[in-house]
Formats: structure tokens, C-alpha cells, sequence
């Protein structure tokens, strides 16, 4: 029995590694097709390894193959014009699988549709799917099968019956795979959180393409395993482990047999009318904004106020004082605290989606904070966030606050020595001074009370105007995102909130505007740390 079994694996072994490539290429030469010649390969692949499991030995095993390739071709040359193949012959007794029943499944298995049976299995459930495969490939008997999975024997039997029903109604069925199964779909994100998961999450899970269009599938379209097996064209054995998965990551929301994606999209059409609105009204918005920052910052000059703390240059400043006028006049408290939903693994995040939409690029600009004082916005425009950590460690930031006291003596050499080598502070003599914006609390209300009452006017008339800009574009960009959600998001505040509040005019636009006008400048001389600041 052993040695039969080995000679078997032997067998098996030298088909799979001697024959495979040359059965394809007699495949191809006689369909002139790669697509049937493939077919037409794992049909005869099929035959043989099947006969040989059987304890087929041929005393030829060269001659034996090609005899069984030959007649397989002449089978599919009478029946070219046929949907289905058969797998018929006088000499097929030799290789073919053993069934003593005569049941339906054992009918298609001997006679016919051998490629649409193999697509079936890999589309129903695994209940049934196992019990198939053990059955009738690997020739398990049912007592056996029943007593692996704990069941009955006459649990297995109905099982059995019930798979030969639903195989033999999906093989009569023209199944059509989705678009996304060979046109997969782009989606970007956005993060917000107080704590990634152990394991990356959610970035380590979102740069899956295979993920992303199951939320895009998934979105507002509860659908079974079966359907987006089907959708994306990949077997339910894998899409069943992979929505198993993402369930428990809180990606996707199982109800009854349907999956749902756990959090908002913002659609292309919704995405392009809101750019439509917002690129008509950056270019004087913008301008609003740089006029802003110009006459608070000559005001403050006028009465010897340094603002931003006078050690760095004033072209390098207004990197953050854009993005932090934008900031404070773009913000809309929400009528409820916004708490970020619990995830696995210690994660504290809640994320949007964006289908890809027919809008240009703009750098991303983020903002990364460290502890209560330090800022910094990270910006994507000529790579400039490379240039700097990505965050800097709570003791770096608190290190980098007493130097902007002028408390550097009381800091470690070595996080000096860092903070020196990432730019974020500078030797000034013997003593260490900070290399970016610095900011005081409470301060802008004292300057407010220094400026006479036409310096006020002036920055109010400023403000009111950009405030009620930004209102207008955010009505209308919240009012389409809330349309466009689907119930599970519509009728959530909190989510629904979350949702529009990300799909409004956002820094990069207003950015991007501000280098095309000249106002922000980027060159050999731009600090590397453009972006950062303190607040004392």
C-alpha cells in the first residue's frame, strides 16, 4: 500500500513538473486560442491526476499521458461549436473518478461540464463546498466525512443532496462577473484618530486593492458573500475568510447574511460638483486670506509685536500662518463632542473614503501634534514633509517647548543633539534657540486690545467676509454629502457629521492658490521645518 502510494506521488510529481508547460503548448497549437488551450489543459491535467489517485499505473507513462491527451482533444474538436465540453470516450474508464451513484452530481462529473463544475464549487458555501470535495474528489466515504466535521451521516447526505441541486442550478445559469472582477476600482482615505490599532490599523488594512472594492461593492449595497464573490470575481472559499475578516476589524457590518461597509464613502459625483463650487471661489478666498495674514502681521509690527516669535523669517512663517488662519475660520464646532469610534487591537480612529474622481491632484497637507504644544503641518507639495520625522517623541516636543522659553539648559544633550539635527532648533552663540513659529497663549487677546479701533475694524471686515465664504461652501458641500449617504450614515448624526465634515474645502486648495499667486514661496532657501510651531 505504501509503495503504491508513493509511485502515485511519484507519478503526480513528474506530470506536474515535465508535462504541464508541454501539454499547454499542444493545447495551443491545436485551439490557436490561450484561453481554450487553458481550459483544455486542466481538463486533461484533470483526467490524469484523477486516474492516477485512482491507482492507475500505466507501464508507458509518456505514451499513457499523450494517449489521454490525444483523445481529450478529439473530443473537443467534434464538439467545438458546443457551450459545454465533454469528457466522454471508450478509454475514459481508465482515469476517470469512481461514483457508484447515479445521481446527478455523478452524471455531470463523468459525462460533462467539467470546467463549469469546477466553477460552481469555488461559488457555493463551505458547508456544502467541503463536504463535495471530500465526497466525490478526494473519495472520502460519508461515515468518515460526517465523523471529521461532527455530524451525522445523515446530515452529510442531505448536505450532499442539497449541493448537487444548487451546483447543478448554477451550472445551468450564465454567471457574469462584475465589472470591478477585472476593472478594480481606486479609493483614497481619510484618517482621523486618537490612537492607530497595535497593528497599523486602519493603514495597514486600507492598502489592500482587493479590501478597497469590497467597501466600494459593499457601499450602501448590503450583499451576500455569494454576491460579491460573484462582483469580484473571486472564489467564495477566499472572500468568505477575507469578509470574516474585515468584519472583525469594524470595516464591514454583518447583518442576518449580508455584509455592509462600515463607514462613509464620499462619491465621485458629489466629490467633482463640490470642487466645481470651491474652484470658483479659491481664488479670491485665497486672496481674503493672504491680505488677512499681511495686515495682522503689519499691525502687530507697527506696535513691535512678534507674533510668531521673530526666529524665523516672515516668508517662512506665513507656511503656518495660512494654514492656521484656515484652521480657526474654517472650523465649525459640532453640536456634540465628536468621540472616535473603539476598534481592535487599542485603535481609536474613524475614517472616509473617496472614490476616484475627475479632479486634479493637490498635495495633501496634514497636521501632526506631539504632546499639548507642538504642531506641524506635514506637506506633500515637493516632498517637503520628507524633509523632517514624522513625529517627533513626547520628549522631544516637551524638550523643544523649553527652548522656546529659553529653558534649553534644562534639556538632555541627546534630544538637544536631535532636535539640532532635525532643524526644529538652532545654536545661537553657546546658547540653543527654536528654528520655527512660536506662539503665545492668550496672547492674541492682549494684541487686540493694543490696536486702535481702525486696525480692529480692519482685520474684522476681513474675517467676517472669509468667514462667510467658507459658510456658503460648506452649506453646499454638507448639503450633497448628507444627500448622498446611505441610511446607515444619513440617519447617524455623529457619522453623518463626520462624513460632510470631510468632504469640505480643504487646506491644500487654498495652498496651492497661495504658491500659484506667489504669496508662499518654495525654494533652496525655505527652512526644512516650514510648517512646525510651539505654543508657550
Amino acid at each position: 500500500m505504501q509503495a503504491a502510494s508513493e509511485m502515485r506521488d511519484m507519478l503526480i510529481s513528474e506530470f506536474s513538473e515535465n508535462y504541464m508547460e508541454k501539454l499547454f503548448y499542444f493545447c495551443l497549437k491545436k485551439t490557436g486560442s490561450h484561453v481554450e488551450a487553458e481550459d483544455l489543459t486542466q481538463d486533461i491535467a484533470l483526467m490524469i491526476i484523477t486516474a492516477l489517485n485512482k491507482g492507475t499505473v500505466p507501464t508507458g507513462f509518456p505514451a499513457w499521458v499523450w494517449q489521454i491527451a490525444r483523445n481529450r482533444y478529439s473530443l473537443w474538436a467534434k464538439e467545438k461549436h458546443c457551450r459545454n465540453e465533454s469528457v466522454t470516450g471508450s478509454d475514459i474508464g481508465d482515469y476517470e473518478i469512481e461514483d457508484e451513484s447515479s445521481d446527478i452530481l455523478g452524471e455531470m462529473m463523468h459525462t460533462e461540464q467539467m470546467a463549469l463544475l469546477r466553477r460552481e464549487l469555488a461559488f457555493i458555501k463551505s458547508d456544502f463546498r467541503n463536504i463535495v470535495v471530500a465526497y466525490y474528489i478526494d473519495n472520502r466515504r460519508v461515515r468518515d466525512i460526517a465523523a471529521s466535521l461532527s455530524l451525522s451521516a445523515s446530515a452529510v447526505q442531505q448536505r450532499l443532496h442539497r449541493a448537487r441541486i444548487m451546483l447543478k442550478e448554477g451550472m445551468d445559469m450564465a454567471r457574469e462577473f462584475g465589472v470591478r472582477s477585472y476593472k478594480p476600482e481606486d479609493i483614497s482615505f481619510t484618517n482621523s484618530c486618537d490612537r492607530f490599532g497595535d497593528h497599523g490599523q486602519p493603514w495597514s488594512i486600507l492598502s489592500h486593492a482587493l479590501y478597497n472594492n469590497i467597501f466600494l461593492e459593499a457601499y450602501g449595497n448590503p450583499s451576500t458573500a455569494e454576491e460579491l464573490s460573484m462582483e469580484l470575481g473571486v472564489a467564495l472559499p477566499y472572500m468568505e475568510d477575507e469578509l470574516k475578516y474585515l468584519t472583525e476589524q469594524t470595516f464591514l457590518i454583518r447583518k442576518d447574511n449580508k455584509y455592509e461597509t462600515a463607514f462613509p464613502i464620499i462619491g465621485k459625483d458629489v466629490q467633482e460638483n463640490i470642487w466645481d463650487y470651491n474652484s470658483r471661489i479659491t481664488g479670491s478666498l485665497t486672496g481674503l486670506f493672504e491680505k488677512l495674514v499681511d495686515d495682522y502681521s503689519t499691525v502687530c509690527g507697527t506696535h513691535g509685536i512678534k507674533y510668531f516669535g521673530g526666529y524665523t523669517t516672515y516668508e517662512d512663517a506665513r507656511w503656518v500662518l495660512l494654514m492656521r488662519a484656515f484652521d480657526v475660520l474654517a472650523y465649525t464646532k459640532p453640536k456634540k463632542p465628536f468621540e472616535y469610534s473603539r476598534r481592535p487591537d487599542n485603535g481609536r480612529w474613524d475614517i472616509v473614503g473617496y472614490q476616484n474622481a475627475d479632479i486634479p491632484f493637490l498635495p495633501f497637507v496634514g497636521l501632526h501634534s506631539s504632546g499639548q504644544h507642538f504642531s506641524q503641518y506635514k506637506f506633500k507639495y515637493e516632498n517637503i514633509e520628507a524633509r523632517t520625522p514624522p513625529y517627533l517623541s513626547a520628549e522631544e516636543s516637551d524638550a523643544l517647548v523649553k527652548v522656546a522659553k529659553g529653558h534649553w539648559a534644562d534639556c538632555g544633550q541627546s534630544v538637544l543633539d536631535r532636535l539640532l539635527e532635525y532643524g526644529y532648533v538652532r545654536k545661537n552663540n553657546s546658547a540653543c534657540e527654536p528654528a520655527i513659529a512660536v506662539f503665545k497663549q492668550n496672547e492674541p487677546e492682549e494684541n487686540w486690545k493694543i490696536f486702535t479701533e481702525d486696525e480692529r475694524k480692519l482685520i474684522t471686515q476681513n474675517t467676517e467676509e472669509i468667514k462667510g465664504i467658507l459658510a456658503q461652501a460648506k452649506d453646499y458641500a454638507f448639503k450633497l454629502t448628507a444627500e448622498s449617504l446611505p441610511p446607515l450614515f444619513k440617519n447617524d448624526e455623529r457619522m453623518c457629521y463626520f462624513a460632510c465634515s470631510n468632504s469640505t474645502m480643504s487646506r491644500d486648495i487654498v495652498l496651492m492658490q497661495a504658491i500659484k499667486d506667489g504669496w508662499i514661496k518654495y525654494g533652496e532657501h525655505t527652512a526644512k521645518v516650514v510648517g512646525a510651531y510651539v505654543y508657550i
